[in-house]
């Protein structure tokens, strides 16, 4: 059945290795009988002309698989509505989240972004690089966001090539092996209390004790003052409104009764139910239901410009 049967809406699902998650979110829409049905996407080799069938996308694997994000990109113009849009998420970085957040008035540790290691070959460093300054002051960078520092990827997720340094010669010693990753170096938030708040639809915001050494998620709900959990929602609301993102976990760490966001780019989060146990599974899994199955049953009859105003210039207005 194609888009253009109304009768029936299709939420279409890109996922990876997840076994937990996809199974059980297609079972849920189908309880719901609400005319939406969810599915597996299924591509070939995608033509211009091809005929989409879905009304959302839900994307949960493209920064692994290139070929996915040019078409979910693709599809974007053609009206789909996909979570999360693919444009923000391959333009992100986490200096540019840190950047957004002081933007809007939200915590943020101090945050450096530094030249990479390596480069490729094409780059010849006395002549492609001329707009860097060497050597880097490395003790200025250590006296800005202070000891111990948090060493990470800038685009980087799911905790890989993140490092704890207890000194600046840790900092060396792990910067020397990025290779060519684009790294930050951030100020460490000694917290009192780690939240992880599983974001959908950016208005659905769940706050979870979470234990960043174990990576293990808590079933308790009255962790925080009333004060401080509604600081926590609004703000991570914030955040997603003005990513756009409407799949995220947005990470908090207390320090003195005030929520710092250290990390809020994960428009792919871990829905396993082994990592978030049952109860935060299940409400995932029902909340992202409610979301998407909202956005398939949306009028898209009204007439749509022949392509969306993606990117807006500086020059002359139409």
């Amino acid at each position: 059945m194609s888009k253009s049967d109304k009768s029936t809406r299709r939420i279409g699902l890109m996922v990876g290795r997840e076994w937990s998650w996809p199974p059980a979110f297609i079972e849920e829409v189908a309880r719901r009988d609400m005319g939406v049905v969810a599915e597996f996407v299924q591509l070939g080799a995608p033509r211009l002309d091809d005929e989409i069938r879905y009304d959302v996308v839900i994307d949960r694997i493209s920064h692994e698989v290139p070929f996915y994000r040019a078409w979910l990109k693709h599809a974007l113009v053609q009206g789909v509505q996909v979570i999360n849009n693919p444009l923000m998420w391959t333009a992100d970085d986490k200096f540019f989240g840190a950047t957004l957040a002081e933007a809007n008035d939200i915590r943020s540790p101090r945050t450096v972004v530094l030249p990479n290691k390596e480069y490729i070959p094409g780059i010849k460093h006395d002549e492609s690089l001329r707009n860097l300054i060497f050597p880097l002051d490395w003790q200025g960078v250590i006296d800005h966001v202070g000891l111990p520092c948090i060493l990470k990827d800038a685009h980087g997720g799911g905790w890989r090539d993140v490092y704890v340094c207890e000194s600046i010669e840790e900092l060396l010693y792990q910067y020397d092996r990025s290779a060519l990753l684009t790294m930050i170096v951030q100020e460490f938030i000694e917290w009192e209390e780690f939240v992880r708040c599983i974001c959908i639809g950016r208005d659905h915001i769940q706050p979870i004790k979470y234990d960043p050494k174990t990576r293990r998620y808590h079933d308790s709900e009255d962790f925080l003052s009333p004060e401080l959990r509604e600081t926590i929602i609004s703000q991570s609301q914030k955040l997603c409104r003005a990513l756009g993102y409407d799949m995220n976990s947005v990470e908090w760490a207390v320090r003195d009764g005030i929520p710092y966001a250290i990390d809020f780019m994960n428009p792919a989060p871990d829905f396993d139910v082994n990592s978030l146990g049952q109860k935060w599974f299940d409400w995932a899994v029902q909340t992202m239901a409610d979301v998407s199955i909202e956005m398939a049953l949306e009028d898209r009859t009204a007439p749509k410009p022949k392509a969306p105003n993606l990117f807006r210039g500086h020059g002359k207005k139409e």
